[in-house]
C-alpha cells in the first residue's frame, strides 16, 4: 500500500519576499512528447520519460542528473539553514535515549527483546531463557549487520518451534524485497539456505525444517505466490503451494496463535479468503477455509475448539464476529457472536485461552473490550485522554490472562501496558522516555469537529504547548492522509517539541477515506467519492482559520504518500489557503500510475481508486489527480520529498509533478524537491539518519515563518 512512516511536522509563515531565498536558478527538465490516448481523451505528458531509471532506457542516465539538479538546486536555497538544521538534528536526537531496551515478550519458554546501545544506528535482538536473570543470547546483531551498508531493513524474525534456528529477512536496497536467511542459534552459523526476492515473512512448520513464505513477482512487486522450503535444498527447487492469480489481491502466510494451523490469506479491498492446513503436516495440500465471496471480507482467528471468523457478510459494513466448529467452516456453519452495530467499528480480535479482546472503534475513538470465553462477561479498559491511539501489543502466548496494549496520545509518550485480565489491574512496563526535561503537563490536546461542505462533522485533535493564544497569529501544520480505511489517531512524537515549543499548533484532520468514524467512513473516501476526502481537509482548514487558531498566511498542510496525493489535490483546488506544503513521497500521478500495470502495486490497488480502463473511472481519476490538474496560476510554498529506490510511490511522481508546476506555476514562492538517493519509501533505515531529514523539513518551515533559531 502507498503508505508512509507518518512523521510530526509543522510549518510557519514566510515573513519576507521568497525571492531572497532562491540565491540560484531553478532546474529546467527536458521536455519530451509523449501522448496518452485513451476513451478518446488525448493527453500530452512532457515529462514521461522521467520514468526511465528503473527500466534502463536512454534517459535513465538523464533522470539521475535531473533529480540530481534538483537537489543541488535544495542545497543552495536551504544553504543559509545548514547550521541550524545540524542544530535541529542535535536537539531532536538528544531526547532520545540512545541505550535503552524494549519490554521483553515471553513466547515457547523465551524472553525476547531487543536493546540499542550508544551512538548506534540499529539494534541487538536478544533473548533469555526463562527468567529475565538467565543470560542474554544475541540472536542478531544488526549493528554489525548493517555495517558498510547505507540501507539496512532486518525484518520477520521467526522462530522454529524446537528454539534452534531463526529465519528473517533483509532488505538492502529499500523497496522491500527481502532475501530470507536461517541462522543456527546454537552454533551462531548462517545455514546456506537464502531465498531471494520475498516479502520477508518466513513461517515455520512445526518440524522444524520447513518455511513457507511469499515470493514477489521481481518487476511489478506483488506478492503473487507462497512457496514451500525445506532446509538443506536449492530454494530453486522450492514448491508452489499457492499462486495468486487476481491481480488486485495481496497474499501472505503465517500460523495461528496456538500454533496449530498455518493460513494462506488472499485479500483485496472487497474480498479475502484464507486457506489452511495442519502446521504438523507441511506437506498436506491447503485446504480453503471458505471460498471468496463477492465483496466479502473475512479473516480467521484460531481457539482451542472453534474459530472465530471477522467478517463483513450480509452487509455488516461495521463488520461482525461469528463462529464456526474446527471441523466445518463453509459459511453454513458460521453463527453470529458479536451483531453488527451501526456506531461501532469491530477492527480485529485478540485471541486468548479464556478471553478474547475486541479492538472497537467508536465515535473516532479505541476501545478495548474484554470478553470471558467462561462466562460471556466483559468490561472495559479506561483511557481517560479526549485524543489518544491505543492497540494491541505484542501477544504472542495464548496460554495467558495478561494483555500487553499500547498507549499514546498527543501529549502521552508511547506506553507499554500489561492488563491482567482476571484482576483488571494494568501495570506500566515502560513509557518512552524523552530526555532533556519533557512535561506533558506544558502542553494542552483538544479535539473538536469541523463541518465539510456537505454536513458532515469531521474530527479534528489539536495539540499546542500551554500560553497559545487563539487569536489568528500562530502557525498551524494541519495534517492529513486519508485512504486504505488507515486511521490516523492522536499519538506522540517526542521530533514534533522543536516545532511545538517555537510556537506552532499541530492538528490532524481524521477526513473520509481513513476509518475513524466507521468502515463507511473509509468507503466515503474512494473510489468515485475521492473527493470527499479532499473537501473534508480544506473544510477542516477553513474551520481552524475561522476558530482563529491560525490564519491562511500560517496555514501549512503536510502528508505523505496517499497522503500527498491529497497535498497536490488541495493546492489545486483552494491555493490561496496555504501558505506552505511539506508533501512526502507524494501519489500525485494517479492516471498514469494507475494505467500501467508493470508498475509495483498498481493492481492490487483497482479497489482503492478504481481501474482506469474503465471509462467512469479514468474521467473521475483524471478530474482530481494532482499532475494532471496543474494550471498556470499561483501556488504555496512547497518542499516535495522522494526516494529514487521507492517501491510504493515511484520517484518519477514527485520528479514529473515538480517539473510540472516549474512550468506552470505564476508566483515566486519557493517549490524544492529532495530525493534521497540511497533510500526508499520509509526513508533511511537507521534509527537517528532519519533525523536529518526531519530537520530539514523543519528549517524549510522555519525558514518561511523567519525563525533562525
Amino acid at each position: 500500500m502507498r503508505k508512509t512512516i507518518l512523521f510530526l511536522i509543522l510549518f510557519f509563515y514566510m515573513m519576507s519576499s521568497c525571492t531572497q531565498f532562491q540565491p540560484a536558478k531553478a532546474p529546467v527538465a527536458d521536455k519530451k512528447k509523449h501522448w496518452r490516448d485513451i476513451h478518446g481523451d488525448k493527453v500530452l505528458d512532457n515529462y514521461y520519460w522521467m520514468y526511465d531509471f528503473f527500466g534502463k532506457g536512454p534517459d535513465s542516465i538523464n533522470v539521475v542528473n535531473y533529480l540530481t539538479a534538483e537537489n543541488t538546486y535544495l542545497d543552495e536555497v536551504m544553504s543559509s539553514t545548514k547550521t541550524f538544521q545540524e542544530n535541529l538534528f542535535t536537539e531532536m536526537k538528544a531526547r532520545i535515549k540512545e541505550k535503552d531496551e524494549s519490554v521483553p515478550v515471553f513466547k515457547n519458554g523465551y524472553f525476547y527483546y531487543a536493546r540499542t546501545e550508544d551512538g548506534q544506528q540499529y539494534y541487538k535482538y536478544c533473548r533469555k531463557k526463562g527468567s529475565l536473570d538467565a543470560p542474554e543470547e544475541v540472536l542478531l546483531d544488526v549493528d554489525q549487520l548493517a555495517e558498510g551498508h547505507s540501507y539496512y531493513s532486518a525484518t520477520g524474525f521467526s522462530i522454529s518451534e524446537d528454539n534452534k534456528l531463526l529465519a528473517y529477512g533483509v532488505d538492502l536496497v529499500s523497496r522491500r524485497q527481502y532475501a530470507i536467511y536461517v541462522k543456527n542459534l546454537e552454533t551462531g552459523e548462517l545455514l546456506k539456505d537464502v531465498i531471494e526476492n520475498t516479502e520477508g515473512d518466513p513461517c515455520w512448520a512445526n518440524d522444524n525444517k520447513t518455511i513457507f513464505y511469499t515470493a514477489k513477482n521481481p518487476v511489478t512487486l506483488l506478492s503473487e505466490k507462497i512457496q514451500r522450503h525445506t532446509l538443506g535444498t536449492d530454494a530453486a527447487t522450492d514448491v508452489l503451494v499457492y499462486e495468486e492469480k487476481d491481480k488486485s489481491n495481496y497474499i501472505g502466510v503465517g500460523k495461528s496463535k496456538n500454533n496449530k494451523y498455518i493460513f494462506i490469506v488472499s485479500q483485496a479491498t472487497m474480498s479475502s479468503e484464507y486457506r489452511m492446513i495442519d502446521a504438523a503436516k507441511p506437506n498436506d495440500s491447503f485446504k480453503v477455509f471458505q471460498p471468496r465471496m463477492k465483496d466479502v471480507l473475512y479473516n480467521v482467528i484460531t481457539l482451542s475448539d472453534k474459530f472465530l471468523i471477522r467478517t463483513n457478510k450480509d452487509d455488516a459494513k461495521n463488520f461482525k464476529l461469528m463462529e464456526c466448529p474446527l471441523e466445518k467452516t463453509e459459511v453454513s456453519g458460521w453463527k453470529e457472536v458479536i451483531p453488527v452495530r451501526n456506531d461501532v467499528l469491530l477492527q480485529s480480535v485478540q485471541e486468548f485461552e479464556d478471553f478474547i479482546v475486541i479492538n472497537e472503534r467508536k465515535d473516532g475513538l479505541v476501545k478495548l473490550r474484554i470478553r470471558s470465553l467462561k462466562d460471556n462477561s466483559e468490561h472495559f479498559i479506561d483511557f481517560g485522554e479526549p485524543a489518544y491511539s491505543a492497540n494491541f501489543g505484542a501477544n504472542p502466548e495464548y496460554n495467558s490472562t495478561t494483555l500487553r496494549y499500547n498507549y499514546t496520545s498527543l501529549t502521552t509518550p508511547s506506553s507499554t501496558y500489561d492488563y491482567d485480565m482476571v484482576s483488571k489491574v494494568k501495570t506500566l512496563k515502560k513509557q518512552q522516555e524523552v530526555l532533556g526535561g519533557y512535561n506533558s503537563a506544558d502542553y494542552t490536546t483538544e479535539r473538536f469537529y469541523a463541518t465539510a461542505n456537505d454536513g458532515t462533522k469531521v474530527p479534528i485533535s489539536l495539540v499546542y504547548k500551554n500560553g497559545f493564544k487563539k487569536d489568528g497569529n500562530s502557525p498551524l501544520l494541519l495534517y492529513g492522509y486519508g485512504s486504505y480505511g488507515a486511521s490516523m489517531d492522536a499519538s506522540f512524537n517526542s521530533t514534533g517539541l522543536s516545532l511545538l515549543d517555537r510556537g506552532f499548533v499541530y492538528a490532524i484532520a481524521h477526513i473520509r477515506g481513513g476509518q475513524e468514524m466507521g468502515r463507511q467512513w473509509y468507503e466515503d473516501g474512494k473510489l468515485m467519492k475521492k473527493i470527499n476526502t479532499f473537501n473534508d481537509f480544506i473544510d477542516c482548514g477553513k474551520f481552524l482559520v475561522s476558530e482563529k487558531y491560525t490564519s491562511n498566511k500560517h496555514l501549512y498542510a503536510m502528508g505523505g504518500s496517499a497522503g500527498g496525493l491529497l497535498m497536490g489535490a488541495v493546492i489545486n483546488m483552494a491555493p490561496e489557503m496555504w501558505n506552505g506544503i511539506v508533501a512526502q513521497v507524494p501519489f500525485v500521478d494517479v492516471v498514469n500510475t494507475m494505467l500501467d500495470e508493470s508498475i509495483p502495486l498498481t493492481t492490487n490497488e483497482f479497489d482503492e481508486w478504481g481501474n482506469p480502463k474503465d471509462m467512469d473511472a479514468y474521467f473521475y481519476m483524471k478530474s482530481y489527480s494532482p499532475y494532471e490538474n496543474i494550471e498556470k496560476k499561483d501556488y504555496p510554498n512547497m518542499l516535495v520529498t522522494t526516494g529514487l529506490h521507492d517501491s510504493q510511490v515511484q520517484y518519477f511522481e514527485p520528479a514529473k509533478w515538480v517539473a510540472k508546476l516549474r512550468e506552470m506555476k505564476t508566483d515566486k514562492n519557493l517549490l524544492l524537491l529532495k530525493t534521497n538517493m540511497e533510500y526508499g519509501h520509509g526513508g533511511a533505515s537507521g534509527r537517528f539518519d532519519y533525523l536529518k531529514d526531519v530537520a530539514l523539513n523543519y528549517a524549510f518551515l522555519f525558514k518561511l515563518e523567519g525563525i533562525t533559531k
